[in-house]
């Protein structure tokens, strides 16, 4: 029913306007579905319990207002963001594309959020409670200059690591102008030390993960997995978004009516993977990877965790598959 819908209305609808309706209506229905068994087995990582291991990416709730809603639909853990220090209105739309041939998305959005302190405001009235597992996940705003971004990154990382279990660095969407230039270890360094040294609370430490691009070569793949052993990292996320835009089958002119931003969805999956093999290789059995990626069926699940995966994470194929996507992952991999 959902794909029927989905095909025949959603299809026709602006991409960002149906983002929007949708959440409405998650929100609207937690009430309802709240009491619903979260499925799946819980899985131990980052000194936290998992209620299972799928769990939903950044760029869904940007500004943490649907939570518990979408962990009623049975993600075991939520991310919301990307949060910048400064609060941004992001990229002039349109900005959100679908290109349904490919079950996949393009999004130029540019980290539009309410920004830490808003976002923080309203963490700490949501208050800790049992649901899914809460990331957060922070990114450099737009007007801070490279050179700042540390401090920038800190900003956010003191007003929010108080109500995350755990934090994220973004250092991998192509939406925010010389953004991925920070994912070269040098410049990486100094930001991660930094957000490392504020998330350790007076009562807690709050585990500390960084999210990189599936465009990187693979060489530089290994040196992230360097340096997040070198500094004490407790994960990695693998992987963004992509600028590729390769073996598409949307046609390539409507690929270049698009434009510019990250492509999601199934045509990641095949480099996704990859990299997950090449940082379980580096980092050994311990450290937790979460796969993110193309991951749209129960085989792409399972191919991700025998490939070193700890956790999952999805998005597109949330979008694409409906709400009752991520109960059908779950259980499918259990079984």
């Amino acid at each position: 029913m959902y794909r029927a819908f989905f095909d025949r209305v959603l299809t026709r609808t602006d991409p960002e306007r149906a983002h929007h309706g949708a959440f409405r209506a998650i929100r609207a229905a937690r009430p309802v579905t709240r009491l619903r068994r979260t499925p799946g087995e819980a899985v131990s990582a980052l000194g936290l319990t998992f209620p299972n291991a799928l769990g939903l990416a950044a760029g869904f709730d940007k500004n943490a207002v649907g939570i518990d809603g979408l962990g009623a639909l049975g993600f075991g853990h939520v991310e919301v963001g990307t949060v910048t220090g400064e609060a941004q209105p992001g990229n002039p739309a349109p900005r959100l594309f679908r290109l349904p041939e490919d079950r996949a998305v393009v999004n130029r959005m540019g980290f539009n959020n309410d920004g830490a302190e808003a976002v923080a405001q309203r963490l700490k009235a949501r208050g800790r409670r049992p649901g899914p597992v809460l990331g957060v996940n922070i990114g450099k705003s737009k007007v801070v200059p490279e050179d700042e971004a540390v401090r920038d990154y800190e900003k956010s990382a003191r007003l929010l690591a108080p109500y995350a279990d755990y934090l994220v660095v973004n250092v991998s969407s192509p939406n925010t102008p010389g953004l991925r230039n920070l994912q070269a270890v040098e410049k990486l360094e100094p930001i991660l030390t930094s957000v490392q040294r504020i998330a350790a609370l007076d009562d807690r430490r709050v585990p500390l993960l960084v999210k990189i691009a599936p465009d990187l070569a693979d060489e530089d793949v290994l040196g992230v997995a360097d340096l997040a052993l070198a500094v004490g990292l407790d994960g990695i996320i693998a992987t963004n978004t992509t600028i590729s835009r390769e073996g598409l089958r949307t046609p390539s002119a409507r690929v270049e009516e698009v434009g510019a931003g990250g492509l999601s969805g199934r045509p990641l999956a095949g480099r996704a993977l990859e990299v997950m093999r090449l940082l379980r290789t580096r980092v050994g059995p311990d450290l937790c990877l979460v796969g993110v990626g193309g991951i749209t069926t129960v085989q792409d699940a399972r191919d991700r965790l025998e490939a070193g995966a700890t956790l999952l994470q999805g998005y597109t194929a949330f979008v694409y598959e409906g709400p009752l996507w991520p109960r059908r992952i779950i259980e499918g991999v259990s079984a």
